[in-house]
């Protein structure tokens, strides 16, 4: 598998115009770079065009809002809808705050699931390391808001239990789950989208144009579903961190 880490052309030119910047600038910091060319790996490549996409595509199609939408605008103010609602359903009114975040995440990991589908690309999700970052980025984020929304010392104090007696075995329990949750949010994510991918590139190989299609359109089907799953999960914890004692 090292041998096609840095396979695809956008990977190799991204190492070419950036590697050696790159390594200079690590270099200030100690760190020896051995090939600047083979720097960057493909999924953060994938990850960065994806983020850069995204970030011009939503910006460009956010400007010039009316009161009568048009059917741009309708396209987002229902992907919005459709966020809002469920962080309502599962956190409440006061989950409102939390839709920025929740839905970054959410269009991202589906947009680096989908783009995989490309010819040239491949879907970020589809490693262990991408997978794992987006879920530190929501197990950070709702102990954060837990933290915010409690106070540090109280947030913490959940961990033990409404019982002191019991303290020594629930605090043990409460840490093994919740340091579980970005290993299970990471894996259920990277082996879904790892197994689509091998699946389409394997048929492709036998009958490149015809029997992956099938498989490509069960594959949207995956990515839309583990999508809908991280955000959910992403969601219940959030609701668990932020709700006070009295509310669990």
């Amino acid at each position: 598998m090292e041998e096609l880490e840095h396979s695809l052309f956008l990977v190799v030119l991204f190492n070419k115009v950036f590697g050696k910047p790159l390594a200079a600038l690590l270099g200030l910091f100690g760190v020896k770079v051995a090939d600047p060319s083979h720097l960057v790996p493909d999924y953060i490549v994938m990850a960065f065009i994806v983020a850069v996409v995204l970030s011009l595509v939503l910006g460009l199609a956010s400007r010039k809002l009316s009161l009568i939408p048009s059917k741009r605008q309708a396209a987002l103010e229902l992907i919005v809808g459709l966020f809002e609602g469920l962080i309502m359903d599962t956190i409440g009114e006061q989950g409102k705050k939390y839709l920025p975040v929740i839905g970054s995440v959410g269009i991202f990991v589906f947009s680096c699931n989908m783009v995989g589908l490309i010819p040239g690309f491949m879907s970020p999700t589809s490693k262990i390391n991408a997978t794992l970052g987006c879920a530190m980025v929501v197990f950070t984020y709702y102990h954060w808001q837990g933290m915010k929304a409690q106070g540090v010392f109280k947030y913490l104090k959940t961990f033990a239990g409404p019982i002191p007696a019991i303290a020594p075995l629930m605090l043990p329990i409460e840490l093994i789950s919740h340091f579980s949750r970005p290993v299970s949010l990471s894996l259920r994510l990277f082996g879904n989208i790892f197994a689509e991918d091998l699946l389409i590139l394997i048929m492709a190989s036998i009958i490149p144009f015809f029997l992956p299609l099938p498989f490509m359109i069960m594959a949207i089907f995956t990515s839309l579903i583990q999508s809908f799953v991280f955000v959910l999960l992403s969601c219940i914890y959030i609701a668990g961190a932020v709700s006070h004692e009295g509310e669990h």
